[in-house]
């Protein structure tokens, strides 16, 4: 997943600090104390650029007390900035208003990027009570910025005379991006209805945040702890091994610990035997955040759902997600609906026969033990489908496990895959501060042996870090700002016992390779302005290079490369490769369909009308909409319940989650046309990143896609690779 710190230009930032006004009688005083906080602001680690290469956050000097002043001078300062370029007595050039808008907020920019990096990978209680704060008051800041009918009027009478201005193309692209990024933001509503407008969004702000701060507290709490380790039979000796580390690490010595990871299905649940154990579990997880406590997000979701209806409406649209969709390649709800119908039949029959193939195990498995038969739940699937997956396949996650050790996997296999592809070339530095000891950071070489960028890795689970894995920058890559990009993965890898190596399923080595994706995609933006750089902000174009560089992970030489036993060397049998390789598709249904459930669930959240009465009952109502979109299946349940599903209360996903599928169908077009040209080549990489990685935001993404692919998309290859054709007759 890509966690965008967008501009200043797409998301939220902040209002002017209270009290900077008004000095009167107690002027002596107020100069006094206004000394004492200038002096205190000046020494702030964010006041200035960092003096470590490529700018990069320095760590060591960075104090939790440092956040919340600093996130109010950045807006302070920028308002200031933007309130003088709206100001300007001097007719609207280029230069003056566009250009000046993407030089201001640099102390924004610098705070706000560790800020969202640590609230998500780091956090603690001072600063979730920060997020909590800020929340409206950087929702207010972008009402502020989009809102200020002077400073549209500058812009709109730019994009008024474009076609006379004589601009290059990157610089028109970013004239229209801002004139239509105020306009989808409201700077041609009233003078009341952007009250009104601003109310909602300050309001939409601070749920996103109690929610988000809600849900770490109720994963946490979901964790499972186990009294005896009878209860854990068929886990690896390291897994149990982790598992009393984390309950120690809890204070719970003489326990073992399951935490809790972000989506519906656990880890464990595929290799736990005690049926009592996995049900248990499961509930942990499917209930995390209904437990009708301080934790529970419910109420929140209800309310953040209303809002959302009604500022579409408030806006000019049927619904929110109409409204959302208006700049993303998909363009309509009906486009996305009509994408994802076409998704579910062949993905609901695969997983059904999936189902078929555990009962009749589950069935067998009871009649030889002389024991009675039951029905299959969500519980059973992993562990079943383990059985399946060994009768079928002859393979199980332990015998790959030991040819996947994390750091082999890193530099070996995505490393090498980058080499190979792009030229690129990592040298780890151990002299940059982290947040986190266990936190490694490379710097990354271009072909020609320049620096390209600064790259962190943060891959263990904490009880303090969010769920699941993104990418995002802690500085954006830009010419005219003369920054490099600098860019961090996080994941939520099982953390080995001491002395242990870090061994991962293939399922996790494909994280690895995803989020890189994403990575890349940032190393290589190539833009002069900071707005259009790296990751585009469109959901439905952003996981594309993501999910396409999963496919590398996979490809023989690039295989071959890391996957080695961790003690002694040797490369993956050649009969293990051919098992993994030809399982690949075993699950397919069930993958599918728990992604397309969410993804409807997301959808059916924001197609409620503004007229429709408030949602009352979020279990109801999910139930209906699963039930209403033929995804229904008891032991098949949506990969986020609503309580827990991060991505759409809490990570700008909202309306957007379709994106992971949409870009599965890019992803799997691409990396055909890469087999219909000679597969892994520099050429090909070299063609890629030009046309398509380095671009950024700089050009129509479908027409960028089309461009290089030759023709536009088609979903021919997704349902090849996905499991989704009919079986042959």
């Amino acid at each position: 997943m890509l966690r965008i710190r967008p501009s200043i230009l797409s998301v939220a930032c902040c209002a002017l600090l209270a009290g900077t006004v008004g000095v009167n009688a107690h002027a002596a005083a107020s100069t006094a104390s206004a000394k004492a906080v200038g002096s205190a602001i000046t020494a702030n680690p964010f006041y200035k650029a960092s003096t470590l290469p490529f700018e990069a956050p320095d760590f060591s000097k960075i104090k939790n007390s440092d956040f919340q002043p600093a996130i109010e001078e950045g807006m302070k300062l920028q308002r200031a900035e933007m309130e003088k370029i709206a100001d300007s007595p001097a007719p609207p050039t280029f230069d003056n208003t566009i250009v000046a808008m993407e030089k201001t907020g640099a102390m924004l920019d610098r705070v706000m990027a560790v800020f969202g990096l640590l609230a998500g990978a780091d956090t603690n209680p001072t600063l979730e009570k920060v997020q909590e704060v800020e929340a409206p008051k950087l929702a207010a800041h972008q009402d502020a910025i989009f809102l200020n009918p002077k400073l549209f009027d500058r812009i709109q009478k730019l994009y008024n005379r474009r076609a006379t201005l004589k601009l290059d193309p990157e610089s028109e692209r970013l004239l229209e991006y801002d004139y239509q990024q105020f306009v989808h933001n409201g700077a041609k509503l009233s003078s009341a209805d952007k009250t009104t407008l601003k109310h909602y969004n300050e309001q939409l702000s601070t749920l996103s945040a109690q929610f988000q701060n809600k849900l770490l507290a109720a994963t946490k709490a979901g964790a499972l702890v186990v009294n005896g380790k009878a209860e854990l039979a068929g886990l690896s000796p390291g897994e149990i091994d982790a598992a009393a580390q984390a309950a120690k690490a809890r204070g719970l010595n003489g326990k073992w610990v399951i935490p809790l990871q972000n989506t519906t299905q656990q880890p464990a649940l595929g290799s736990l035997g005690n049926r009592n154990v996995r049900h248990e579990l499961f509930e942990h997880s499917w209930t995390r955040a209904e437990k009708g406590d301080a934790n529970d997000t419910r109420a929140t979701i209800e309310e953040m759902a209303y809002l959302r209806a009604q500022k579409a409406k408030l806006l000019g649209f049927d619904t929110y997600a109409a409204w959302k969709l208006e700049n993303q390649m998909a363009k309509t709800p009906s486009a996305v609906m009509k994408f994802l119908d076409q998704l579910v039949p062949p993905a609901v029959a695969r997983a059904e026969a999936e189902g078929k193939d555990r009962q009749a195990t589950i069935d067998k498995d009871q009649k030889n033990a002389g024991k009675p038969a039951f029905k299959l739940e969500p519980w059973d699937w992993q562990y079943y489908g383990e059985q399946v997956r060994k009768a079928k396949y002859d393979i199980d996650e332990s015998q790959v496990k030991p040819y996947f050790e994390l750091n082999d996997v890193l530099e070996n296999g995505v490393f090498y895959a980058a080499n190979q592809l792009y030229g690129l070339t990592f040298k780890e530095r151990k002299d940059i501060p982290v947040w986190e000891p266990s936190v490694r950071v490379f710097e990354v070489y271009d072909s020609n042996g320049k620096p390209l960028a600064l790259f962190y890795c943060d891959y263990f689970k904490r009880d303090n870090k969010g769920g699941g894995a993104w990418m995002d920058n802690l500085v954006q890559q830009s010419k005219l700002l003369g920054e490099k990009p600098v860019i961090y993965n996080v994941a939520n890898f099982t953390k080995p016992a001491p002395g242990q190596p870090a061994l991962l399923s293939f399922d996790d080595v494909t994280t690895m390779f995803h989020e890189f994706g994403h990575a890349l995609n940032g190393m290589f933006a190539d833009q002069e302005y900071p707005s259009l750089s790296g990751t585009v902000p469109q959901r439905d174009f952003v996981e594309f290079p993501s999910q396409f560089n999963e496919h590398w992970a996979l490809y023989p030489t690039v295989f071959a490369h890391y996957a080695k036993h961790y003690k002694t060397g040797a490369p993956m049998p050649k009969e293990l490769v051919d098992k993994l390789k030809n399982s690949q598709l075993f699950n397919k249904g069930y993958d599918m369909t728990e992604l397309i459930s969410a993804a409807l669930l997301d959808m059916s959240w924001h197609t409620i009308s503004p007229s429709a009465p408030k949602v009352t009952d979020v279990d109801a109502f999910e139930a209906k909409a699963l039930k209403d979109n033929h995804v229904d299946l008891s032991y098949v349940p949506p990969r986020y319940r609503s309580s827990y599903f991060a991505h759409i209360w809490g990570s700008g996903y909202s309306a957007g989650y379709y994106a992971y599928l949409w870009t599965q169908m890019l992803a799997d077009d691409a990396y055909a046309w890469f087999e219909e040209h000679g597969g892994l080549t520099r050429a090909n990489g070299d063609r890629f990143r030009n046309m398509v990685l380095s671009r950024g935001n700089t050009e129509d993404l479908a027409k960028m896609y089309a461009d290089w692919r030759g023709r536009a998309p088609n979903i021919d290859a997704m349902k090849k690779d996905r499991g989704l054709e009919p079986p042959k007759q």
